[in-house]
C-alpha cells in the first residue's frame, strides 16, 4: 500500500530513457534553463504525486473503515517525502544507463517488487531466516513501513520517524549519487 502511496508507481526510470531518446535531455543541457530546476520541477511533481493518494487513502479509511489514527499521524508527511526521494533514487538508477523503456522499468521492478516482499509489507516476517531480516533492513520500504506504523498507529512520538528519515534519505543520496555517476546524456 504505502509503496503506491509514496510515488513507487511514478516512472522516472522510463521518463529519462523517453527524454533520452528523443535528445529532450541533450536540449536541456543546452537551453539557458538550468538543469538543477528541471530536476526540482520533477521532484516537486513526484512528491504532490506521492501525497495525493496518502491524502485520498487516509480519507477514506477514516470514512468507510473506521481508521483510527494517533495524534503524530501528520509525521507521514516527511516519512512519504523521504520515501519517495529514495524510490525516485531507485530509478534514476535503473533508468540511467538502461537503452529502452522496459529495460529500466525491468531493472527498477527487479529491485522493487522483492522490495515489497522483503520489507513486511504483504506479511510479517517474524518467522523468517535470519538473513531475510537483514536484507529487508538494507532497503527502504522496511523503514518507511515502520515510521509510517509508529507516527500513524502505535502512537509513538515524532521522534519514532527520526531514524527511519535519516535512513530514507541517506538511502536517497547514495543511489542518487550512483546514478549520477552511471547517467548518461545520449545514447
Amino acid at each position: 500500500g504505502w509503496a503506491i502511496a509514496s510515488g513507487a508507481t511514478f516512472r522516472p526510470e522510463a521518463n529519462l530513457v523517453v527524454w533520452r531518446k528523443n535528445v529532450l535531455l541533450r536540449r536541456l543541457r543546452l537551453d539557458p534553463i538550468r538543469t538543477s530546476s528541471v530536476v526540482t520541477a520533477r521532484v516537486a511533481v513526484s512528491l504532490a504525486i506521492a501525497l495525493m493518494p496518502a491524502a485520498i487513502f487516509i480519507g477514506i479509511g477514516k470514512a468507510f473503515f473506521g481508521l483510527q489514527l494517533t495524534g503524530w499521524w501528520p509525521m507521514i508527511i516527511p516519512l512519504l517525502i523521504c520515501g519517495t526521494l529514495a524510490f525516485m533514487s531507485i530509478g534514476l538508477l535503473a533508468g540511467s544507463d538502461a537503452k529502452t523503456e522496459e529495460a529500466a522499468i525491468g531493472i527498477s521492478n527487479f529491485v522493487v517488487l522483492p522490495m515489497a516482499f522483503l520489507s513486511g509489507s504483504f506479511f510479517s516476517l517474524d518467522g523468517a531466516p535470519h538473513w531475510i531480516e537483514v536484507v529487508g533492513k538494507a532497503l527502504p520500504l522496511k523503514h518507511l513501513n515502520e515510521g509510517m506504523l509508529d507516527t500513524m498507529v502505535r502512537g509513538d512520538g515524532p521522534g519514532s520517524a527520526v531514524l527511519p528519515m535519516v535512513f530514507l534519505l541517506a538511502f536517497a543520496a547514495i543511489v542518487t549519487a550512483i546514478a549520477a555517476r552511471l547517467f548518461r546524456w545520449d545514447d
